[in-house]
């Protein structure tokens, strides 16, 4: 069996058609860019450590542990057939691992080339709680983190939400990659709150500036968007391929900003957030043939 490579493309299953939506996703991935899939399920004992033989009780324990560690391994059976059926050729290495997931999921993301997990039916919930799996692995995770959304096939121009923020510059360096790779078209997206001159004059300073600090962005469109910005995104979500933004916004606080919750929330389609080193100081704002290749 061939080991796999040193950044594997990483994803999270937890027996939820969801689940599976993201193993179909990860193991296109996965052939895409050449490498090697990692199917994981983290499996955490309810009852805290594996039984120990010589306790009272020790039995019953041993016997729901058993059962509990078959039902996972059961799991990881389904998403290791799952990727073969859907991506033949695909190389993958399926693995159970003990600890909670979010842990799990953080700890593979260092050496990973991303991370992807279903969405686990998101919009037809209330609301989001900052301890879920999603939020913790979209949040912190040291490489991109994709987030499927069912069986939805690969169409429409990737977006690239952008803020002025050190983090939407990263995901838009990601997003110019992806639609290169992908042969996609590139629309990089500012939300301003009300329409009006000024506005949408800071709105194109903006696009401009983040177009400038990516040299290889190639040719991408720039669109103004009006309204709050998260559901602005939401909306244009229906529409894409793909949405890649930074996991915070230009204040940087918290686990996740207001507006990355919301498109984790509710976004129609697959939704990269994207993680990484500290970037490099913008280029000087001189360097107009960046920008000339963005078409408002």
């Amino acid at each position: 069996m061939r080991l796999p490579s040193k950044s594997p493309v990483v994803v999270g299953v937890n027996g939820t058609a969801a689940g599976l939506a993201a193993v179909r996703l990860a193991a296109r991935e996965a052939v895409s860019r050449g490498r090697h899939l990692r199917i994981v399920h983290a499996f955490s004992w309810s009852d805290g450590q594996p039984p120990d033989p010589h306790g009272a009780g020790a039995r019953g324990l041993d016997v729901r542990y058993d059962e509990a560690r078959r039902a996972a391994s059961a799991i990881l059976g389904e998403a290791v057939a799952t990727a073969k059926r859907s991506t033949p050729g695909v190389r993958l290495t399926g693995q159970l691992v003990d600890g909670p997931p979010d842990r799990v999921l953080l700890q593979l993301s260092r050496t990973a080339e991303l991370v992807v997990l279903g969405d686990d039916d998101l919009a037809t919930t209330s609301w989001l709680p900052s301890t879920s799996t999603l939020v913790q692995t979209a949040a912190r995770a040291f490489c991109p983190v994709v987030i499927a959304r069912g069986p939805r096939p690969p169409s429409g121009a990737i977006l690239a939400a952008v803020d002025g923020s050190s983090w939407s510059v990263r995901g838009l360096r990601h997003a110019a990659a992806e639609a290169l790779r992908q042969h996609a078209t590139l629309e990089i997206v500012y939300v301003v709150a009300c329409a009006g001159e000024r506005a949408e004059r800071e709105g194109h300073r903006i696009l401009a500036a983040a177009a400038a600090a990516v040299p290889q962005l190639g040719r991408a469109r720039a669109k103004l968007l009006t309204g709050a910005p998260g559901p602005a995104l939401v909306r244009a979500s229906g529409q894409a391929r793909m949405i890649v933004l930074g996991p915070r916004g230009t204040h940087g606080a918290g686990l996740l900003g207001s507006v990355a919750r919301e498109v984790l929330h509710r976004a129609a389609c697959p939704t990269v957030f994207v993680h990484g080193a500290a970037l490099p100081a913008p280029r000087a704002a001189g360097r107009a043939g960046h920008v000339s290749n963005v078409v408002v």
